[in-house]
């Protein structure tokens, strides 16, 4: 585990060395995506997310990236911050399909996933998902998979929850209509 000490800045902790832990940049600190091996991914976790990619990148294929646990450059409480997604869609519109850098992405994207991983709670991930939508994500979708749910956060309207049948459609995500079930279905978490 690196130890660091002081404040960073984005730069410095841009520089970190890579290891098996996920750290995000939180109010100049270097903190662990997962305080304990309780919030490490489990499978509903993990398979949910490879769900996810396959879906949404189909789907995104010539419109834009669909990547996982990618870091954000982002403001939050007047600083850098730079959390690290378990999804992250960007239309080409916002970042050009040109770009090709290997670095965190450099603006706000219009969708976020998180999973809710065991030992964290919904109004945890509720919390983060305001912090996105403040910082300039246009979506959040908090994913319950023991509820089998997508809460979808917005920045302007109050938040929805889908379960089963119900589509997830939205004019930021033009043509993609997918269901809560045919993700956890993919994911094999759904009998």
């Amino acid at each position: 585990m690196t130890q660091v000490k002081g404040k960073l800045t984005v730069e410095e902790f841009m520089e970190l060395p890579e290891g098996d832990t996920i750290y995000e940049l939180v109010d100049g600190e270097a903190v662990p995506k997962f305080k304990n091996d309780a919030m490490s991914p489990k499978f509903f976790h993990s398979s949910t997310a490879g769900a996810l990619f396959i879906l949404l990148s189909a789907w995104a294929e010539g419109r834009g990236r669909v990547v996982i646990e990618w870091a954000i450059k982002l403001t939050r409480n007047e600083q850098d911050w730079v959390p690290v997604a378990d999804l992250t869609y960007v239309s080409y519109n916002v970042l050009q399909e040109d770009w090709l850098e290997d670095e965190a992405c450099p603006v706000a994207p219009e969708l976020i996933i998180e999973i809710i991983s065991p030992g964290q709670t919904f109004g945890e991930m509720t919390e983060k998902a305001i912090d996105y939508l403040k910082a300039g994500v246009k979506r959040v979708w908090v994913i319950d998979t023991k509820a089998k749910t997508i809460t979808i956060l917005y920045p302007d309207a109050l938040p929805q929850t889908k379960r089963g049948a119900d589509i997830l459609e939205d004019t930021i995500l033009e043509g993609l209509k997918i269901t809560p079930q045919q993700i956890f279905q993919k994911a094999r978490i759904q009998l």
